[in-house]
């Protein structure tokens, strides 16, 4: 039996149950998990073509450990009692906040089937209960001939795909593109090793300090200072993110779930000598099985120490003691807003080459989840 709704074809076995977070993956709740860890990576392998996006399930299992910072809800997406994808809603819970982040992952092979719209009718439910009324998610738009899609920045463009149509059927708008890069890592350093140089003597009144999780007390309350930043300061467009309150315990949780999921993560961070003020930071991770792909993470200068090549100093730097850290690592990955053309240029410079977009997209509530009032 079917039936239609958005003139797509919607089949009746469809089901969503809720993911147990299991205290680990030995507890006998823990097969959804595994279950939905195992969907993420084959969706990811079936859009890119690779395994760059691979998490080991002891990894991701940390992060969706109780937290005093967010709500994380999942659901394995059912057909025919069949897991053919997952569902994911986070609460921030920061004081006065009002957004969700969302995601829809399926198999691509079953596309079409109405899976997608049923999943984010659960969404809007999810974002309601919760008294959120700006939904953002974001979505990998594989490059492909047709018509295009521009966002309001006016920087990048990802053609009107699949998900994009869906996105635009459900009331969203693109907000901003982010550009998905890499950057291989065997072979010559030379090209690295004289941009460092570069970047030293434009940065003469700062210093490079380097550290591997957990953080050194030393640091704790700079690096927390610096993470506040990264979610005001980054360019977002017309994105909304709430100003996070960042402080030697929050890092000490965070540090504790990277160490606790099997993952190595390295922070390479820009410090003002006179003042021994911690100013930028790059940050560069890989799981256990370190010939993997290494991400990097958050990086971020300061605005006030912007203009003395602070950001290539700590990528550069952080890239060549990477070296030493993960010698077996083929590649890193990073993203970037299109509108960024600092952090772009100094990517490109490094020798990053574009792999992919991401769209960024934005839907507000005016009141009930169904535009009802209710």
């Amino acid at each position: 039996m079917t039936i239609t709704a958005d003139n797509h074809r919607i089949t009746a076995n469809i089901a969503f149950r809720p993911v147990t977070i299991p205290a680990s993956l030995d507890a006998a709740d823990a097969t959804d998990f595994l279950t939905m860890t195992e969907l993420r990576n084959r969706i990811y392998r079936a859009i890119d073509g690779d395994d760059d996006q691979y998490i080991a399930a002891d990894s991701l299992l940390h992060y969706y450990l109780p937290s005093d910072y967010e709500l994380r809800f999942v659901w394995l997406a059912l057909l025919d009692d069949t897991p053919v994808g997952r569902v994911g809603v986070d609460i921030p819970i920061e004081a006065g906040s009002r957004s969700a982040f969302w995601l829809i992952e399926l198999l691509p092979e079953v596309w079409g089937r109405g899976i997608g719209t049923a999943a984010y009718q659960l969404v809007e439910r999810t974002a309601s209960d919760h008294d959120r009324t700006v939904l953002q998610a974001w979505a990998r738009h594989p490059d492909a001939p047709g018509e295009r899609l521009v966002p309001p920045t006016g920087f990048g463009s990802i053609p009107r795909d699949h998900a994009a149509r869906f996105f635009l059927r459900h009331g969203y708008s693109l907000e901003q593109i982010e550009r998905y890069s890499r950057l291989e890592l065997r072979g010559s350093s030379d090209t690295i090793e004289r941009l460092l140089a570069e970047a030293q003597a434009a940065s003469a009144d700062y210093r490079v300090v380097q550290w591997t999780l957990p953080t050194p007390p030393e640091y704790a309350d700079g690096y927390a200072w610096m993470k506040s930043r990264m979610s005001t300061d980054a360019p977002s467009a017309d994105m909304e993110f709430d100003e996070e309150a960042w402080d030697a315990a929050r890092i000490a949780v965070h540090d504790a779930r990277y160490l606790a999921g099997g993952q190595t993560m390295q922070v390479t961070a820009a410090q003002h000598i006179a003042s021994g003020e911690l100013c930028g930071f790059n940050e560069l991770v890989i799981g256990k099985d370190r010939t993997r792909t290494t991400h990097q993470e958050d990086t971020l200068v300061l605005a006030e120490h912007r203009g003395h090549k602070l950001g290539l100093l700590l990528k550069c730097a952080g890239l060549l003691s990477w070296r030493r850290v993960a010698p077996d690592s083929p590649r890193v990955t990073t993203y970037n807003a299109e509108e960024n053309r600092p952090m772009l240029d100094i990517n490109e410079a490094i020798g990053f080459r574009p792999a992919a977009y991401e769209g960024a997209w934005k839907k507000v509530l005016a009141s009930g989840p169904d535009g009802s009032g209710a």
